[in-house]
């Protein structure tokens, strides 16, 4: 009987021992889950920056966050290229005037990337089924991460068509990208000159379960 009562005892001290381990991870989780929440209602896009360029350490976090994301049968089909240069930058800005000269009557206008001093470029294979939807995904986890270190973004698929105009070949080369692939967006990325907009309502009506 006493070894009942021993081996009794050992099985609640062994229960207890694990209710408080999963309490302990509940909470865990529960704070990894409200920070994660915190950044995605929070995060806005901004679209005026101060001129200081993004430290290069924090845009090394970004980028890892960006290659971690997930991507069809994991190939990875992306590729990133960050500039901060400013001469890069007034360069592509310059060109983006000329051919759309009312672009620099915009109230403090600096340069086409809604005044940022840095700038990721991504771009997918042409041929790629899936790499559009991969680097979404890869963006995304890059304007989250920055979010999270006060660093804001913008996703500008305007730039796109000026960087693949003639006069902006010089640039486009520049950027390295492999062959067969294009470009599929412009993120501006700085610290925000600006307050932070509100978010707009959101329509719950078109996310629903289907019975």
């Amino acid at each position: 009987m006493n070894k009942f009562f021993k081996s009794l005892a050992i099985a609640v001290m062994a229960i207890s021992a694990v209710g408080c381990c999963s309490e302990k991870q509940c909470g865990e989780a529960c704070s990894k889950e409200e920070a994660v929440k915190e950044v995605i209602m929070t995060r806005r896009s901004i679209r005026d920056y101060k001129e200081e360029p993004v430290c290069r350490e924090q845009m090394a976090k970004v980028l890892e966050a960006g290659i971690y994301a997930p991507s069809a049968m994991n190939m990875q089909t992306w590729a990133v290229r960050v500039v901060d240069n400013k001469e890069f930058i007034d360069g592509v800005t310059a060109i983006a005037v000329a051919q759309h000269p009312k672009m620099a009557e915009q109230p403090g206008f600096r340069n086409i990337f809604r005044n940022a001093p840095t700038v990721a470029f991504v771009a997918c294979p042409e041929e790629s089924y899936s790499g559009e939807y991969d680097c979404g995904l890869l963006s995304q986890n890059m304007m989250l991460e920055a979010w999270s270190m006060g660093i804001g973004s913008c996703c500008l698929g305007s730039v796109v068509p000026i960087m693949n105009s003639e006069e902006a070949k010089p640039y486009l080369e520049r950027l390295q990208l492999p062959e067969g692939y294009k470009l599929l967006v412009g993120i501006a990325f700085g610290y925000p000159a600006q307050e932070i907009p509100v978010a707009p309502e959101r329509d719950a009506s078109k996310a629903y379960y289907i019975e």
